[in-house]
């Protein structure tokens, strides 16, 4: 029967070597020590004959007469998916006549139950015949296995080498212990661990495999010198280098002959990360409120744009010199980062750019607080950014000063920064007179370049403001806690209270303004809770008072929706149900609030704090000041968000118009696929710098990618990975969320907000879509975004999860004059729909006073 016998240099498909045979032609290419070998392949097994070629073949191998090694090669064995470890037959020392019902045996094993059973737990279909190995056999004075990279740790740079006397299968069969040597890739020897071995495997007289016992003298002995291990070590690394993946390989020495005897990939490290890898910590404890859940590619793509210019002005307009941010462009081009379609914040990157910052230990608390972060940076990874040197510390003490002068100067200039700016902005808008509608894509494009010039590289006056704004406000803290008393840290809150200009707050009056309006007819206030779309907007149409309003709120607050800066939500003018059922809820309710209260008490702060300075005019002049800019520049950062909402809409039906015409053109399914491109492939596509254009099939494999993402579990708030991202998926390991302090508690404190004891019934929700929220009721969320607003005029009370002061949230709250607490960990998994709590908005403290009856959990929206 020709054609039986297949030699390394015969050319042969890889599938007719098997996988164990492939790997060692592939290294034997590559010039590593390999025993001569040949393969019998699997149609032998069905014919007659080849017995006669096989001899022919091992009179060449071994011409004598030295026993070989008969190994199985299976399709896919020695794999990256399976292995086949153990579960196929091998044979060594066969002499010559015995090596046909050798290779028969190997055949049968195939069929064996344990095989059987292998293949079905892997779903591996089939039965196909494995070819033979027939091998030069190497009578080993040592041999072992190595690791080119370290299977348990998962370190790729240590390689982990396992040695015993004569042959390995007193190894593999772990019939024996070995020693254990550990190789870092430069060659140094970090570890040996020499066992007490107390047999080897051995040929015997008779040609058979026998253990012996080690003499004594050896049995503590180390098998392989330091310059052994580290060949050993060497040809590990050279068979992953061809194969580019990590190997585990089996290996023997004869003499001085050190041979590699099979290859096959490390399979467990593709679940395991490198801990020698650069750390990330990544954490979603504010950007939550702005990108909440699976998020788009243009959405990601654009917001990682956005935050990494941003920054890079922030450093220049602090005093960063321009090389240094250059040097740095790695840590700012990550500052955020998506994982499983949610977008994270990359810590460790923020902390290297604040880093850059003089005076980083001063500034870091600012930066930790601005960023909403649950945690602060790991001390010892604070105590690497931070400079150490007495050099270093005196350079930094200098740039402290430096930007010390430079925040001064800004300061001073806040309040005409922020005028220029929405001054630049308006004309930005403005678009020439040219409708989005009426724009040709080039002509798209070009405004979307524009926007980015003249607001996105130019967004000096927001970051400067949000800056102050921390500082202010932390110091009207401070100085009300020290100077005022005000040892429950209310004061503070009470003091920017009822500001009345702003905007944020605008759409919450306009909704009590309009349910006022409907309120006046009956039949307007039935539409509008019918839970129909088009009879609600019928009943706005027929009351023109109502019907003006609402024209004017669509298209001043049209982008202020829920999830506002996710370029895919849809806004009011898409889909107005929210906003129409905010209007017929607060028409059932002719929910109105008049500001007096919350005027009031921003007037009694005021009154307290002065009183508690009298006497004391330096101190008194200090804390207005304070107090004056802690307000404008809260009020600002409020308003400056309002902004970027209108820059994020317009950005948003720029894309939008760009999808209707590539669907005109055939090239989307329709335009809303737009959200599935990345910015530069959707820009790219219309001036010629996109990689494809086959815009549909990259639709459809993000869509189908993302899908998986919406249908898994998110990834925890916070975790750790090192190296490739992605790789082994290293979040599943993060630890289960722990309770919180307290969690079978009755009880809870957060953060309060505005002043106000409610006893009420809670409603948790989680979409405000499908809120259900009735007037009277306390709203309980994990997180609000300035699309939340619309349900805020018929709750009695707010309770949030996540946020701080500054969180608009709580900013909305006090203007609106609604008690609110924010910052209460847990409490989306403590309450549920249909438990009555008693919450006080001044201390933050919130008790359950009852639980919900039966039914009543299970009507959370």
């Amino acid at each position: 029967m020709s054609g039986v016998v297949i030699w390394p240099e015969d050319g042969a498909r890889a599938e007719e070597l098997g996988g164990k045979a492939a790997a060692l032609r592939a290294l034997r290419r590559f010039g590593l020590p390999i025993p001569e070998w040949f393969v019998v392949a699997p149609r032998a097994a069905s014919g007659d004959g080849w017995e006669r070629d096989v001899a022919a073949a091992l009179r060449r191998l071994a011409p004598d007469g030295e026993p070989v090694a008969v190994r199985s090669s299976a399709a896919g064995e020695d794999g990256m998916e399976h292995s086949y470890a153990g579960q196929l037959e091998s044979f060594l020392f066969v002499e010559h006549a015995d090596v046909p019902a050798r290779v028969r045996d190997v055949w049968s094993s195939a069929a064996a139950a344990r095989v059987a059973a292998y293949r079905a737990e892997r779903r591996i279909a089939g039965t196909a015949m494995p070819a033979v190995l027939v091998q030069r056999m190497v009578n080993a004075e040592k041999s072992g296995v190595a690791f080119s990279a370290d299977p348990v740790s998962g370190r790729r740079g240590r390689c982990v080498v396992a040695a015993t006397f004569g042959l390995g299968t007193a190894l593999v069969s772990g019939a024996d212990d070995a020693d254990t040597i550990v190789v870092e890739r430069a060659g140094e020897i970090v570890e040996r661990v020499t066992a007490i071995k107390r047999i080897a495997h051995r040929r015997s007289a008779g040609g058979d495999v026998v253990e012996v016992p080690v003499p004594a003298d050896d049995a503590q002995r180390a098998v392989l010198s330091d310059s052994e291990a580290r060949d050993v070590a060497a040809l590990a690394r050279r068979a992953a280098l061809h194969f580019g993946a990590p190997q585990d390989i089996e290996w023997a020495m004869a003499g001085e002959e050190l041979y590699l005897l099979q290859s096959r990939p490390i399979t467990s490290l593709v679940a395991l990360g490198d801990p020698d890898g650069p750390a990330a910590l990544w954490d979603n404890s504010n950007i939550a409120e702005s990108y909440g859940g699976v998020t788009t590619p243009l959405t990601y793509s654009f917001a990682r744009y956005v935050y990494e210019e941003v920054y890079r002005q922030f450093l220049a307009i602090i005093g960063v010199p321009a090389a240094t941010i250059d040097e740095n462009g790695d840590s700012l081009r990550r500052m955020i980062g998506l994982v499983r379609g949610r977008i994270y914040y990359n810590l460790y990157s923020w902390y290297r750019a604040l880093a850059l910052l003089p005076g980083f230990r001063l500034n870091r608390g600012f930066m930790e607080q601005m960023m909403g972060v649950r945690e602060g940076l790991p001390e010892a990874v604070a105590a690497e950014l931070a400079a150490s040197s007495r050099a270093a510390r005196w350079r930094d003490a200098s740039g402290v000063a430096r930007m010390g002068w430079r925040l001064v100067r800004a300061n001073m200039t806040i309040d005409r920064a922020v005028r220029d700016f929405h001054v630049r902005l308006d004309r930005a808008l403005a678009g020439g007179g040219v409708t989005l509608a009426e724009m040709r894509p080039d002509e798209l494009v070009a405004h979307y370049r524009t926007l980015e010039r003249e607001l996105l590289r130019n967004w000096d006056a927001p970051l400067l403001n949000d800056f102050f704004a921390m500082i202010h406000f932390g110091a009207l803290g401070k100085l009300a806690a020290k100077w005022c008393g005000d040892a429950a840290g209310t004061l503070q809150n009470d003091l920017v209270a009822g500001d009345g200009a702003i905007i944020s707050a605008e759409p919450a009056r306009r909704i009590l303004e309009m349910g006022a309006i409907a309120a006046t007819e009956k039949i307007a206030v039935r539409a509008l809770n019918a839970g129909n779309v088009d009879v609600a907007l019928d009943a706005v149409r027929r009351m023109p008072a109502l019907a003006e309003r609402y024209d004017e709120y669509v298209a001043r607050f049209g982008d202020r929706c829920l999830d506002e800066l996710k370029l895919e939500t849809e806004t009011l003018e898409d889909d107005p149900t929210l906003l129409l059922d905010a209007i017929g809820r607060a028409a059932a309710s002719a929910a109105t609030r008049a500001p007096l209260e919350r005027v009031e008490l921003r007037g009694a702060a005021e009154r307290r704090a002065l009183a508690a300075l009298r006497g004391r005019p330096l101190r008194r002049w200090v804390f207005r000041r304070v107090l004056a800019q802690a307000r404008a520049r809260v009020r600002d950062r409020e308003n400056l968000r309002f902004e970027r909402t209108r820059v994020f809409g317009r950005v948003r039906r720029i894309f939008l118009e760009l999808g209707k015409r590539f669907t005109a053109m055939g090239m989307l399914a329709e335009a809303r696929d737009v959200f599935w491109l990345e910015t530069d492939e959707a820009l790219g596509a219309v001036d010629g710098t996109a990689t494809s254009i086959n815009l549909r099939a990259l639709v459809d494999a993000r869509r189908n990618e993302f899908a998986k993402y919406e249908a898994s579990e998110a990834p925890p708030d916070r975790f750790e990975t090192r190296g490739m991202v992605h790789q082994a998926r290293q979040w599943e390991r993060a630890a289960a969320p722990t309770a919180a302090v307290g969690e079978e508690s009755e009880t809870r404190t957060g953060t309060g907000c505005y002043p106000g004891i409610v006893r009420g019934t809670v409603r948790v929700v989680r979409d405000p879509r499908d809120a259900g929220l009735r007037p009277g009721e306390i709203l309980v969320a994990q997180r609000t975004d300035p699309g939340w607003v619309m349900l805020f005029p018929a709750a009695a009370g707010l309770l949030v999860e996540r946020g701080s002061l500054l969180s608009h949230s709580a900013i909305v709250a006090r203007e609106l004059g609604i008690p609110a607490v924010v910052s209460i960990a847990g409490l989306t998994r403590w309450l549920a729909t249909g438990d009555v709590v008693e919450m006080d908005g001044r201390t933050g403290a919130v008790r359950r006073i009852a639980a919900a009856k039966e039914g009543e959990a299970d009507d959370a929206a």
